[in-house]
């Protein structure tokens, strides 16, 4: 990939840039759909998958998106269970695309093959978020990056940008370190969030010491400090210290308002952990105004992509500002690397 793409792609800021247009009107900036709610696998945490519960039918998504689209929706998340079990996936992606969503698409990436990556490249993908919890299966999650490494392979010089995304629990501590350095080390973005709590508040597996689990945090924010590609934004590293420490901070949610989730039988929920019996075809913009506002399940709050957004349209210039100030950092590393590959991969041997 040549090196002004690559600058061009540390500033393409999906997750950023794009929320600009959304942050001055009352449209909603994200919805996460899900395409199906089974899963090929069964972690001990996990809240989203019933694998009794057949894939919702490729003209029922379409007329779900079309509607999602008609809200003023600028981007699209596929989401599961595990979204490349639904035999469509590839079409969905394409009319997603077709319909002018920015769209993305969460995997644990165990179905991924090498003709699957390039369908959905022709389809249109724009961003993949392979999720991993450790680097080796364990009794609480089968997530295992060293399982999917192979696959990372099919994503070099695609037009899909990459990243990865881990749990962060007292079984998963231990070799957290690992997966964060060995995304990073192959330049994919990756980060490690805390678990958090089900629909009932509880959380399914031991959350781990908060001294061992806010020093990895701690390790987070100084690496990306230093320009290190960890995904996530500063303000949402800081809120999860935050979390741990007990530590309130001032917010308005935007869960069913900025953004929103269609579950896989099509009913809108203000975000993962909060349903409703309304249907997204009744859903109007005055119903998603209606969210703009403080929340009850705030506190403790772990939908890391609705606290993310509610801040970012909280206060856009100091969020915005860091992380394009540490996406910049990155640039020398680059101009380094590509250096050295122009000199036929001799170099000084530093970073």
């Amino acid at each position: 990939m040549k090196l002004l793409h690559r600058i061009k792609r540390e500033f393409s800021g999906y997750n950023l840039l794009e929320s600009l247009r959304r942050l001055r009107d009352r449209k909603p900036i994200q919805c996460s759909l899900y395409v199906t709610d089974q899963c090929n696998l069964d972690c001990s945490y996990c809240t989203e998958y019933d694998n009794s519960v057949p894939h919702p039918p490729l003209v029922d998504l379409e007329t779900w998106i079309r509607k999602i689209r008609e809200l003023g929706t600028m981007r699209i998340a596929l989401v599961g269970g595990e979204p490349l079990l639904h035999p469509d996936i590839v079409e969905i992606v394409a009319f997603c695309r077709k319909l002018g969503f920015a769209t993305s698409l969460t995997t644990n990436g165990f179905l991924l093959t090498e003709s699957l990556v390039r369908d959905l490249e022709m389809a249109g993908l724009q961003v993949m978020q392979i999720s991993v919890d450790r680097m080796t299966p364990s009794a609480a999650t089968k997530k295992s990056f060293k399982t999917i490494l192979p696959k990372l392979a099919l994503f070099e010089n695609s037009p899909i940008s990459l990243h990865i995304t881990g749990v962060l629990c007292a079984d998963t501590l231990p070799e957290s370190r690992q997966v964060l350095e060995t995304g990073l080390q192959r330049g994919i973005p990756t980060e490690v969030r805390l678990v958090h709590a089900d629909p009932e508040n509880r959380f399914r597996v031991e959350r781990g010491q908060r001294e061992e689990l806010e020093r990895f945090l701690l390790e987070m924010i100084a690496a990306k400090r230093r320009g290190a590609k960890v995904h996530t934004n500063e303000a949402i590293l800081d809120y999860q210290l935050r979390l741990l420490r007990d530590e309130p901070l001032d917010w308005t949610c935007m869960a069913g308002y900025k953004l929103f989730f269609v579950s896989a039988k099509g009913m809108f929920w203000e975000c993962s952990m909060v349903h409703s019996n309304k249907h997204i075809l009744e859903i109007t913009p005055e119903d998603l105004l209606a969210n703009y506002r403080k929340k009850e399940c705030q506190a403790g709050c772990g939908v890391y992509c609705a606290v993310s957004t509610s801040l970012i349209v909280d206060r856009p210039r100091s969020i915005i500002g860091q992380e394009i100030l540490s996406r910049a950092k990155r640039i020398p590393r680059m101009l380094r690397k590509s250096a050295v590959l122009a000199n036929g991969g001799v170099g000084s041997g530093k970073g």
